[in-house]
């Protein structure tokens, strides 16, 4: 299935990623962080103003020790910062996504794990 042919965005997993970002035309990054995100986008919260819809991104994530630079598009934007869809161009830019959207989600059952193993010796 191709990512960018359906309008519905896919479910989201919350998080809180530092990571570095570029409009395709600038010569310096800026930074922001990601608060959640799904195989087709994610939201960049940024104080960095003049970002506009429409907007083309290279966004640089770090999973694993493994760098990758992900193309993506400002959907929507208000004052906390932007929507974006990514624009993967080949497998490796999936896996990313999905490596990191695995790696927080497994994250956050182990936290349930251990509480669930707390509350057991509580009761």
């Amino acid at each position: 299935m191709d990512m960018n042919q359906s309008s519905v965005p896919a479910p989201r997993l919350p998080l809180s990623m530092d990571v570095e970002y570029r409009r395709s035309y600038a010569r310096h990054s800026d930074r922001g962080t990601l608060r959640n995100i799904s195989l087709t986008g994610a939201f960049l919260e940024t104080d960095v103003l003049g970002l506009g819809t429409n907007d083309k991104l290279q966004v640089t994530f770090i999973v694993s020790g493994r760098r990758r630079n992900l193309t993506a598009t400002v959907v929507w934007k208000n004052e906390a910062g932007c929507g974006v869809r990514f624009h993967p161009t080949n497998n490796r830019d999936v896996q990313i996504v999905d490596d990191l959207m695995y790696f927080v989600e497994s994250k956050r059952e182990t936290r349930r794990d251990v509480l669930n193993n707390i509350f057991r010796r509580v009761s």
